[in-house]
């Protein structure tokens, strides 16, 4: 009693939820559903499209000219002056070319003969020992004989020449030399006469205007183009749940070996897709599919999104070449958020085990009515 009473329970929080959510009501356990999306239906009106506004074309008319002949001076009066020069005579002037020399005569000094004596050593006594000739005494202190004798001053002369009369200068003048020089001496001063130049005139033509210019105007008028456009008449969307098969919303793995850090498609990976993919989108017409593309954990988190992202945009490229539209498929990397295995960052694995992570797969994620 209490399974069914939990089972009843369930079933009525499910309801209670779709209903609310939008969710399918009364679904069955182990049952899948997806959405079946009515497309918008449209009308055509014609719409009228100034495609150019009106706007004024002017065209300038140029003025007409005409030749006049006119008067004009070239060069304006002025005056002129004449110099001329100061008169000069040659007088002689007469100058001391050069003056009275003073002529020094030395007298030398005279010195006379005479000469001074001088003691250069003094008169001096001494006792002086001698030996007695005839002592009869073997010791020879005993005939010792002490004498104090008395010995001269040395003296010597020496000659000098004392001065008789100094030297002196005599002082006599040579007398100074005359000449003259040649000199010109103003007897007109310059003056300057001023004469007057007059204007010069020439005769010149030129165009002056006749006839100014003018604009004329002309109005070009607006431009319309009818278009067709696409009104709204019933807005599309989800209308029901439809059960489909869970093989279909769960990701499908196509055998797509991609080359390093490539997003270009292999024959082998076209050949992939054309059997499992296109042949599946062509006999369900109605279907919207997302293209998922994954990477290992090898590189930036930020590169391998984007490489992955690239890749799933490579295969939906290559369905819309086939016919596909483009509104039946969703392409989306997901880089290495969803890894199958613990081949993370910083983690050892073999080339098999990260090959199992670079895959790219679909499923079902819209049924269109």
């Amino acid at each position: 009693m209490k399974k069914y009473l939990t089972l009843l329970v369930g079933l009525l929080i499910s309801s209670i939820y779709a209903q609310v959510d939008g969710l399918p009501q009364n679904p069955e356990p182990g049952k899948c559903y997806v959405k079946c999306v009515t497309e918008d239906e449209f009308k055509t009106e014609p719409v009228q499209i100034k495609v150019r506004d009106a706007y004024k074309v002017l065209t300038v008319i140029p003025a007409k000219f005409k030749w006049v002949e006119e008067k004009v001076m070239i060069k304006e009066p002025s005056k002129k002056f004449i110099v001329h020069p100061a008169v000069y005579k040659w007088v002689d002037v007469p100058y001391v070319k050069k003056e009275a020399e003073p002529v020094l005569t030395v007298i030398p000094a005279k010195l006379g003969s005479s000469s001074e004596t001088v003691v250069v050593f003094p008169k001096t006594a001494q006792w002086e020992y001698t030996t007695y000739a005839d002592c009869k005494s073997s010791d020879p202190e005993d005939c010792r004989v002490l004498c104090y004798v008395e010995k001269p001053e040395v003296t010597v002369t020496v000659p000098t020449k004392p001065l008789i009369s100094d030297a002196r200068v005599e002082e006599s003048k040579k007398p100074e030399k005359t000449a003259t020089y040649r000199k010109q001496v103003l007897v007109k001063d310059a003056w300057v006469e001023e004469v007057p130049v007059p204007a010069e005139y020439a005769t010149i033509k030129r165009l002056v205007i006749d006839v100014p210019p003018k604009v004329e105007e002309k109005i070009i008028p607006a431009e319309y183009k009818t278009v067709e456009k696409k009104v709204l008449v019933k807005k599309g969307g989800v209308t029901s749940w439809k059960e489909i098969d869970c093989g279909l919303v769960k990701p499908t793995r196509l055998n797509i070996y991609w080359n390093l850090n490539s997003a270009t498609l292999t024959p082998a990976a076209k050949r992939e897709i054309d059997t499992k993919l296109l042949t599946f989108l062509r006999e369900n017409p109605n279907v919207v599919v997302e293209i998922a593309s994954h990477t290992d954990s090898r590189g930036s988190k930020a590169y391998n999104r984007a490489l992955s992202q690239r890749r799933a945009d490579a295969v939906k490229n290559y369905l819309i070449s086939k016919g596909i539209s483009p509104k039946r498929i969703i392409s989306k990397g997901y880089g290495e958020d969803r890894l199958l295995n613990n081949c993370s960052d910083g983690v050892k694995c073999t080339e098999a085990q990260h090959q199992q992570n670079r895959r790219t797969e679909f499923r079902v994620v819209q049924v269109r009515e």
